[in-house]
Order: C-alpha cells, then structure tokens, then sequence
C-alpha cells in the first residue's frame, strides 16, 4: 500500500472523514474524484470536510464504482497513510451491495430476491419481522410483487442494500418536447448540469436505472430537469409538490417550457381534481383522509392513469404516508428532486430505498462560480432583548424562552434599517411566529402571506412582487418551498424553527437564483438567548455550503 505524499491535499482520517485542503493546487481534482463516494459535510474557507458513511458507499456503488476504484482514489490524492480499518469498511460495505440482487420471475406478481452467500441467507431466514415477505428457494427468496419496496427498505436498515434489477413499467406514452423559445418570449437554454443530471437518472433505459434523487440548489434549475426527464421518458407523468402554489408554479412551467397545454395538464388539489396526462397534485391532498382511523381516499391518484414517471419534487419533504404508497409502486420510474437529502426525521434511508440513490448533485458554491446561480452574503445580526423582558425570559421554559427571543420588539427597528440600505432590492422578511409576521408586516405597510392567505390573493401578492409593484413581501414558512421568487435579492430572516438545516437551505434557495446583483441574507438573534444557541445550527449550515458567515452586534 501506498504510503501517501505530503504534497497532496487529503488528510483521511480513522473515523472516516477526509479532510481536503482548499488551497492545495491539485483540490478540484481531488474533490472531483472523492465526491461521488462521499458526503460533504462542510466547506467553510480553507479545508472542506467529507465522510465516507454506508449510505455513500452504496450511492457510489449504484453508480458502478467499485471498492478497489475508491481506495486507488484515496491512495492517489492522500497525504498520509490510509488508516487501516478504512480500507476495510469500504471493502466491507461496498461488498454488501449487489450480494442481494432482485429479479423479475416468469410470474408476473412475484420477484426472485437472489442470495448467494449461504451466511446471509441463514441470517435473513432467521428473522421473524422478514417471514412474511420472504420465501425460501434454492436461488435465495421469493418476494410478492407488492412487497418490493417493503423488503427493500427493511433490508437496507440491516445494512444489506438491495441491487433491483426488476424492470420497470414504461407507461403509456406522451410526446414531450421542449420548446425553443419559451412562451414567454425567451430562448430556452437548457444548461449542462441539467442535462447531465437527466441523463444520469434516465440511463439510457438500462436496468436499474430510472429511479434516484437528484440534488441541486435552489434557483438552479430543478423542474427544469424534471421537465428534461419527461422529454426522455416521454410517458405519462405524476408529479407530487410541497403546496398548492408550487403546483400552479409547475403547471405554467410546463406550459412555458414544453409543447403541452392545459389540454394535457391536470390540477389535483384541494380545489380541484383533474387528472390528465400530466398531472400535478400536493402531498397535502394525498395524505388527507376523515379520520385517523380511515384510509387515505386520494391514494387512489396512484392508479387512476397508467404512470410512466412519478417526480417528487422537495423529496426530503415526502410524508411519511407517502413513503407508504411508494412502497408499493416501484415498478413507475421514480425521480426525486431536492435541494438537500438532510431529512429532519432521518429517514434518508427510506428515500434511497423507495425513490432511489442519489444519482446528481453539484456543490452550490460551484454553481455560484460559473454564475448559474447568485453570490450570497450572509450576515447575523444579534442585539439587546428589551429590559422588560429579562426577567419573563429567565423564568421562562426552553420553548417559550425560544418565543420571546424570536419575537424580540427590537427587530422590527432592524428590518426598517436593512430595508432602508437596499432601496433597490426585492426583499423577502421571513417568520415563524405569525403575530410578530402581522407586527412587522403592519409596521412595513406591506402584504403578509401565511398559510391561511387564499391562494389566489396569494399568488397575486406573488405577482406583485415579481413585477416589482411590491418590492417587500412579509411571508411565513409557507415561503420555504417550491415558491418562485426571482426577482429576490435579500431575505431577511426574524424567526426560524429551532435552526432546521432543511430549512435554511430553502430560505437561502429564494434569493439564489440568478441576477445581475448580489444576493444578502440576514438572520436576526437575540443576544444571550436560546436563539444563539439555534443560530449555531444555522451558521454551520451555512458555512458547510462555503458560505462565509458575518456576525454583527446591533447597538
């Protein structure tokens, strides 16, 4: 084994984290070469931080990429000796992928889970929760055709992923082309990385292809992709959004950017229930149901067309529920699009599972190099909470010390300021808590849009904005996602949700997307609160996106 060069840029460590060195000459090489086995953690200034963990290994594997390929690109760029007990668990982990291989049968409701290796066999015989998906035969088990996805995900969360090599349903076809010049009035440029990420899910049609999850920042570029998706498949199309806005955002997308029209497009909403070639429905309408002792009635979506392709956009979003249903549809084509794969309920392993590895992705900060998407400055602004609140917020428990910290008074004096060095800009003030939303959106003169703003006062309010009548817009989380705002420059943040990761993705997304200016993002804390502690969450955040990260006292 090769015992490294001191001039190379990667640091491996035994705890499996590599460490590359961003001022070494060869770090774009070496990043390169790294990224598709690995998760970057964080990228602040100097060195970036990647993990080799079973979840990457088997991204990379699903990829092709073989154990012995990754330690030849470990031994190539590493400083140091590799770490004995890392070569192992690559060897370890990477070797569990594609020892259980499924097979279609000449029974067209059953699949033949292949098992070579008589020790797993054994193991997985001997688990009771598995007996009633699993069949014993002399090439492994038999698995009922509705249990496909069930017996994925159990398998994987015993550490033993599951090659499907079953072929997919094709659908019934629908011409899908993309427009030129779009309707309104622009040449349509399709960039590389949306076409690359395209034609890496698609595969050319080859088994095992056609399913994964695709991961891109916000504004740069998602639904076109998925739009690129349904040109290749050409087949009739499910797709599964965050809200009713992000709907009617996909529809006109469509419209736009594709030869089809409201003849072939379908809204499956609360307000209405169309279905059509093209169909676009929110995760709302399929996870409702009368009680929570009854069945989901708009499940039936699944199989009211014959589906060629299901997009699920926001798919670190998915409902649980969902991921119920999807269990039992992984014979459709399944892309997943989102900006990040950080699940809060960390189930990342089900989204591998049910919708498929990831199969794309491009560093945020690499977008913003080539201009594809906006430069960011971040900025946290902290100050003083008001004297007569001291005492309440001492005596308060952790949530309502959380309340009176976001809600700070102080902050509305702030947002003026912030509003006042920007006269040029389209500005977002974002909130969790809606009374402090309705104090600051009184206090601006400006609309406000909560979760209870009727979608067509909504969508005009949208409008506004994007035509530059409103120039600030006061929002509630509603905001974070599948909204599109282009015309954003700077958001102003007032409150958040305990620091959800996922969540700063999608508020520092709205103002990303390209634009001649710069794009700011601020974040105001109370000082000496719980808020700071959260703030940290927000920061690292951040800073692992190689965003550098202001902090500035208020007097």
């Amino acid at each position: 084994m090769k015992t490294g060069n001191t001039e190379n840029p990667l640091i491996i460590q035994s705890d499996s984290t590599l460490l590359l060195d961003v001022h070494n000459s060869n770090f774009t090489a070496a990043r390169n070469d790294i990224a598709p086995f690995s998760e970057l953690e964080k990228s602040p200034e100097h060195i970036h931080t990647y993990r080799i963990s079973p979840m990457s290994l088997w991204n990379a594997a699903s990829a092709g990429l073989g154990a012995d390929h990754i330690i030849e690109l470990l031994e190539k760029w590493s400083r140091f000796e590799i770490p004995e007990n890392i070569i192992f668990s690559i060897k370890d982990i990477i070797s569990r992928f594609g020892k259980l291989v499924l097979k279609e049968t000449a029974d067209t409701n059953k699949l033949l889970l292949i098992i070579k290796d008589k020790i797993i066999f054994a193991e997985l015989s001997s688990i009771e929760k598995l007996k009633k998906y699993l069949f014993p035969v002399s090439e492994g088990f038999m698995v009922n055709l509705v249990d496909r996805g069930t017996v994925k995900l159990e398998l994987i969360r015993l550490g033993y992923p599951v090659k499907d090599e079953a072929p997919l349903l094709d659908g019934d076809p629908l011409a899908v082309d993309m427009r030129k010049t779009t309707l309104s009035g622009f040449e349509l440029t399709i960039r590389d990385y949306q076409n690359e990420a395209a034609d890496t899910f698609c595969g050319n049609g080859k088994t095992g292809s056609g399913f994964g999850v695709i991961v891109l920042p916000c504004g740069a570029g998602k639904t076109v992709v998925g739009m690129k998706v349904m040109n290749i498949l050409k087949t009739n199309t499910l797709i599964l959004t965050t809200n009713v806005a992000a709907v009617h955002q996909w529809i006109e997308e469509l419209k736009d950017k594709t030869d089809l029209t409201e003849e072939h497009i379908g809204e499956y909403t609360g307000d209405r229930k169309d279905i059509k070639e093209v169909t676009v429905a929110t995760y709302q309408i399929l996870t409702w149901r009368p009680d929570k002792e009854s069945d989901f009635p708009h499940f039936s979506l699944f199989r009211k067309k014959n589906w060629g392709l299901i997009i699920y956009d926001e798919v670190h979003l998915l409902p649980a529920p969902v991921f119920r249903v999807t269990a039992e549809i992984q014979s459709m084509r399944r892309l997943g699009l989102t900006a990040t794969l950080i699940r809060e309920d960390g189930r990342q392993e089900d989204v591998f599972s049910l919708v498929g590895p990831k199969r794309y992705d491009v560093p945020w900060k690499e977008l913003e190099a080539k201009g594809w998407i906006a430069e960011a400055n971040c900025y946290e602004i902290r100050m003083d909470l008001p004297e007569d609140l001291k005492i309440e917020y001492a005596v308060a428990d952790k949530r309502k010390k959380f309340r009176i910290a976001s809600e700070n008074i102080q902050k509305i004096a702030i947002v003026k300021q912030l509003i006042k060095n920007h006269p040029e800009d389209s500005i977002l003030v974002i909130g969790q808590y809606i009374e402090q939303l309705k104090k600051i959106s009184k206090a601006l003169k400006s609309p406000l849009i909560t979760g209870r703003t009727p979608n067509p006062e909504r969508e005009q309010i949208y409008s506004s904005f994007r035509k530059g009548k409103e120039k600030v817009i006061v929002v509630s989380k509603v905001a974070n996602f599948a909204i599109d705002l282009p015309d954003a420059s700077v958001a102003i943040q007032v409150s958040g949700t305990f620091g959800s990761r996922q969540e700063e993705a999608q508020r520092l997304g709205r103002i990303l997307r390209p634009k001649k200016r710069n794009s700011y993002f601020y974040s105001l804390v109370s000082k000496y609160t719980t808020e700071e502690e959260f703030a940290l969450n927000r920061q690292k955040f951040l800073t692992e996106q190689g965003y550098k990260y202001h902090i500035e006292m208020w007097d």
